[in-house]
């Protein structure tokens, strides 16, 4: 007997990262996963008969839940100060030393309480929602010490259980130099290292990242967080290349990461290691728009090498303000030149990867969890097309209707 049944409907199943279109289908779930999906005249009619539940389509496309598998979505403070101050001339210098950057957020995030920051974060995460997300990826790293950095990795554990949404947590610690340790970057790379297993012993950690950087942190520092990490039985993730290349890339999967994130000055050598180890390479177009950047990753390299590309919207108060996955997916297309069904799959199957779950999620295939979205389109590239324009109708979470009735 199969739970819920949805009928007149277009598939979009996205295994094997292709649109896998099946029209005129059908979808059933038993048990929150999905326990038959085709077209819908071959439905087998005694199952059809005992379905607890029917829902109409009304001729929707549906299609796995979107993933955002990098957001920085769990912070205080508003830096749109700064964003005035460079378009009126400032340079990131002049507002680093009045004391802006980073350390803004890191300043007010540690003087928020975990109910404060549970209260500033859900709006952001309501409104990914909106748009067919089912699973985030959540990152620490605007607390710098042991107490703040678990406080932010309980409120993400915490809006996982206070909306219908799965989410993914990742220390990144290793994320600027806190103040109390300047010019002791060492220092605190050991303090980070020994962060790691008192928030796993937690159950707060999902994966390590860490950001590889001439303003962050040194290839030989990132692998003494990552030997940490393993050392902990985490999976790693790096954000990698973002303004030069540090070999972050590289070395990323040489430890077997799940990906590497970010990637405008990827070089031939870390697009070879990437595709060889299978790191997911993270695009995340809103910090490359909302930085003016020119430098755009290498596309057309890492779709030769067969490396997997996700998309994400890196939601974060300083780089990329951003909390639509819609937008970033058409970003990544007008941009970057990602084609409609590569930007589709860099937000489900490949998203999945990126966070270690594509066999879970990610795709609509018999036995993943019945995670999908339904929208008003008329075919699944028209998810890319639009600016500013939400088609979702209503989203299924582990085969539950969380949206008003079909």
């Amino acid at each position: 007997m199969w739970d819920v049944l949805f009928t007149n409907v277009h598939l979009a199943t996205m295994a094997d990262g292709a649109y896998g279109e099946v029209r005129d289908a059908a979808i059933a779930v038993k048990d929150g996963r999905i326990a038959w999906l085709g077209p819908q005249a071959d439905m087998p009619a005694m199952k059809v008969a005992t379905a607890v539940t029917v829902h109409d389509g009304g001729g929707s496309w549906l299609t796995p839940g979107l993933i955002d598998c990098h957001t920085h979505i769990v912070h205080a403070g508003n830096r749109s100060d700064e964003f005035e101050a460079r378009l009126n001339g400032a340079t990131y210098e002049d507002i680093a030393r009045a004391g802006g950057g980073i350390m803004s957020t890191v300043r007010a995030t540690r003087a928020a309480s975990e109910d404060e920051l549970l209260k500033l974060s859900l709006p952001r995460v309501l409104s990914l929602l909106a748009e067919g997300v089912t699973t985030i990826e959540i990152k620490s790293g605007y607390g710098l010490t042991l107490a703040s950095e678990a406080a932010m990795l309980r409120v993400a554990r915490r809006i996982g259980r206070e909306l219908p949404v799965r989410v993914a947590t990742t220390f990144l610690g290793a994320h600027a130099l806190p103040p109390e340790f300047a010019g002791r970057a060492d220092d605190y790379v050991d303090e980070v290292c020994k962060m790691i297993a008192p928030l796993a012993a937690e159950g707060l950690v999902d994966a390590v990242d860490a950001f590889c950087e001439r303003i962050g942190f040194s290839y030989e520092q990132t692998e003494r967080v990552f030997k940490a990490a393993r050392k902990a039985g985490l999976p790693v993730k790096l954000h990698a290349e973002q303004l030069s290349d540090q070999r972050g890339a590289e070395l990323t999967a040489r430890y077997q990461g799940l990906s590497a994130d970010h990637l405008e000055h990827l070089g031939a050598a870390g697009i070879e290691a990437m595709a060889a180890a299978g790191t997911v390479a993270v695009l995340l177009p809103g910090a490359y728009y909302f930085l003016r950047d020119t430098t755009p990753p290498p596309v057309a390299a890492m779709r030769a090498a067969g490396v997997k590309m996700a998309v994400a919207t890196d939601c974060n108060p300083g780089t990329s303000p951003m909390t639509s996955l819609l937008l970033a997916m058409n970003m990544a297309c007008t941009l970057w030149r990602l084609t409609p069904q590569e930007a589709l799959a860099g937000c489900t199957l490949h998203a999945a990867r990126a966070l270690g779950l594509h066999e879970e999620i990610g795709s609509l295939e018999v036995g993943k969890r019945a995670d999908f979205a339904l929208w008003r389109i008329a075919r699944p590239a028209d998810l890319s097309y639009a600016i500013g324009l939400n088609p979702c109708r209503a989203v299924v979470n582990a085969g539950k209707l969380r949206s008003p009735a079909l």
